[in-house]
């Protein structure tokens, strides 16, 4: 029986005779091959004639693609319709022949992927191919050679030339990206502080790129020469920590508005990238996007693709592991430095999915028993900085990076019991938990790792490490609330009933407790000053002691409730801070907000306070005015967020309340009348009278 030849028809005879792929279709004469090789690139007669055609016909394509810049979203959503520079639909016309070569070549890849999972590629691996799991369709050469453990985790040849950015797009996409401003970067001191805050502040906790690959472009001023996405979407995460007046020297008024055009342009350049790599560390990034034209999905949607893209490429799996789950051999095509790489990335994603799941209320996408990746190791994080000049890790890196790659592993270990609470206490269809289950989940939780500023009593820790710190003691805080919350109503199965109220007692103290320890832990961030160094995943963490301090406003007890309010007021403060950067804290505090005078609509039954008129009139008074407000029946709330990027103001809105004897007041408000609520500076304290009510009760 004879073998069957898969080989493109559009080849050069060198290639043929090497039986390997030929670029002709894309670089023309001569190949990448025979470039190389130095060597005479020889098509004959009839092949030449079908490579013209073939490249008359993508010239056309290329032309006649339709494009409309002025019709382009700048949403936070990606387009329908990615580009791809390599790849082109194939014209109706086709001729037969031309159909045959593109099948061939099409088998021919099959062919590639089988030949690198049974060790037989040609040439070197570039591109990352992840077979799949014992159902993959590469699991049919397991059939062949069941003695023989094959690697899931392949590099295949690149077969397209690496074109430039400007070779590979279009004339209509290159004047719609320059429309943008993707290829116009900010000024060198601005740049400068874009790199130096990314590196102190967010690659340590999200150390998804290659360190040494960018410092180095920045040491040899070739930065226009990185990555155009990554760019862009380093300067989108890193901007919330520049200093103002490098925001306006740039042109903009806020960091918000700077923000906002800086994922305008890593968006707009993320369709016209094809590097998974490159696509995964991006949407990471552009995970931290907030607009109220998505409804604030991006999150959730950027962290989406990221997970997507993990599973694509196999970083979910140990790349040294086979099919056989009790073999493990080392993957000779994979390099240590994509180990520690891939670790990284994987990780984040990790913890991105876990704490994005527990601050937007969504199911979690990983599952662990669907992935054996081995841990984060601190060296994962080091190991891309070796051959970083020591100047410039002096002038952009923390100078105890190596104390926070290390907090950074713990991180991802409490993400993994974060991931467990959520599971056992708030999945839709879980059953009710067994006292053992509760318990040994409990002393899970509780055997966490979690530094302490006191350990050695900050001794050499510089003051984005002691940030760190607070940091992890604030998500430790928000996992204990999340696991003992639940138990204060509800009781374990096989929890003998006369220990049940002395049981979720200690429950209901112990979550309280972690809630006062968030207050403390925020306390000595605004004592510091280190407030200014907020994540976009610290206000989150302040939800779940927000809930507890609300929660607990139930009490009986007067002072205990007041006590309570004051707690809540303290993190409504931090949160206003946090809004001048962070849209998401905006929302937050107007949503506790409402909860608050929901409380009080409630519980201040036919009692007074000021009319959203005189609030709003009054909002900007002086705190020694010594006229006392009139005290009248309200039947409407002032709600209002601040959930633009830019900073601009949601529309005013007017909130009706159900209070008994609805007067039919229906007020409209403005964004002042929240500040008059919360603003301790404001005439009217909502807070104080708020507790006077409670007194006099």
């Amino acid at each position: 029986m004879s073998t069957r030849r898969y080989r493109s028809a559009i080849a050069c005879e060198s290639c043929r005779r090497r039986k390997v792929r030929c670029s002709l279709t894309v670089t023309g004469i001569p190949c990448i091959g025979c470039a190389q090789d130095r060597a005479e690139c020889v098509v004959d007669e009839r092949r030449s004639l079908t490579l013209s055609r073939v490249q008359e016909r993508r010239a056309r394509q290329s032309h006649s693609q339709p494009h409309s810049p002025g019709h382009r979203s700048n949403d936070a959503l990606p387009s329908s319709q990615p580009f791809n520079s390599h790849f082109r639909h194939v014209e109706p016309s086709e001729s037969p022949s031309h159909a045959s070569d593109r099948i061939q070549d099409e088998e021919r890849n099959g062919l590639e992927i089988a030949a690198a999972a049974l060790g037989q590629r040609e040439g070197v691996g570039q591109v990352p191919f992840y077979t799949g799991d014992q159902t993959g369709i590469t699991s049919t050469l397991d059939l062949c050679s069941p003695e023989q453990h094959l690697p899931r985790h392949l590099l295949l040849p690149m077969h397209m030339p690496a074109a430039s950015l400007s070779d590979s797009l279009s004339d209509q996409d290159r004047e719609y990206l320059a429309s943008k401003g993707v290829f116009t970067l900010p000024g060198k001191e601005a740049c400068d502080s874009l790199i130096r805050a990314y590196f102190r502040h967010v690659h340590p906790i999200m150390p998804i790129i290659e360190a040494d690959g960018l410092l180095g472009a920045v040491a040899a001023g070739r930065f226009e020469d990185y990555n155009v996405l990554l760019v862009w979407s380093v300067f989108f995460a890193a901007v919330n920590f520049i200093p103002i007046p490098i925001c306006q020297s740039e042109g903009y008024e806020s960091r918000k508005a700077m923000k906002a055009a800086m994922y305008s342009c890593a968006r707009s350049m993320y369709n016209h990238t094809t590097d998974r790599i490159t696509l995964l560390q991006s949407s990471l990034l552009l995970g931290f996007w907030h607009s109220e034209t998505d409804q604030h999905a991006a999150p959730w949607y950027w962290t989406g693709i990221s997970v997507n893209m993990c599973q694509i490429l196999g970083l979910h799996r140990n790349p040294d592991n086979t099919n056989s789950t009790s073999t493990t051999r080392r993957n000779a095509s994979i390099t240590d430095r994509q180990r520690h790489l891939w670790r990284r990335l994987w990780w984040t994603c990790f913890f991105r999915d876990r704490w994005l799941s527990l601050t937007l209320g969504r199911p979690m996408r990983i599952d662990l028993n669907d992935c054996d990746m081995p841990m984060a190791r601190a060296e994962d994080l080091l190991s891309d900085l070796e051959g970083v000049e020591r100047g410039v890790k002096e002038a952009f890196l923390p100078r105890d990076l190596e104390r926070m790659a290390g907090f950074w592993v713990m991180l991802v270990e409490m993400s993994k019991v974060l991931g467990k609470v959520l599971k056992l206490n708030y999945q839709a269809l879980r059953g009710r938990p067994g006292l053992g289950e509760v318990e040994a989940l409990e002393a899970q939780i509780l055997s966490c790792r979690c530094p302490d500023v006191g350990d050695d009593n900050g001794s050499g820790l510089s003051r984005e490490a002691f940030f760190y710190v607070y940091h992890l003691q604030l998500h430790y805080q928000a996992i204990l609330i999340m696991f003992y919350r639940p138990y204060g109503t509800e009781s374990p199965e096989g929890l003998h009933p006369a220990q049940q109220q002395k049981w979720q007692h200690r429950m209901r103290r112990e979550a309280d407790t972690a809630a006062s320890r968030t207050n403390d832990i925020l306390d000595m961030l605004a004592q510091e000053n280190l407030l200014e160094f907020a994540l976009p995943m610290t206000p989150p963490l302040l939800i779940p002691a927000m809930q507890m301090h609300l929660l607990n406003c139930n009490s009986a007890n007067s002072l205990s409730r007041r006590l309570r309010l004051n707690k809540l007021n303290v993190c409504m403060m931090v949160m206003e801070e946090f809004q001048k950067v962070y849209t998401v804290a905006s929302i937050y505090r107007g949503i506790f907000a409402k909860a608050i005078q929901q409380f009080y609509a409630r519980d201040a039954g036919v009692m007074g306070m000021p009319s959203p008129t005189w609030l709003a009139a009054n909002a900007g008074a002086s705190v020694n005015a010594t006229e006392p407000p009139a005290l009248v029946p309200v039947a409407s709330v002032p709600m209002a967020v601040d959930a633009g990027a830019g900073g601009g103001d949601v529309q005013a809105q007017a909130v009706s309340v159900p209070f008994e004897g609805d007067l039919n007041m229906n007020t409209e408000m403005t964004s002042d009348l929240i500040d008059a609520l919360v603003d301790e500076a404001s005439t009217f304290n909502f807070w104080e009278t708020w507790g006077q009510l409670w007194v006099d009760q």
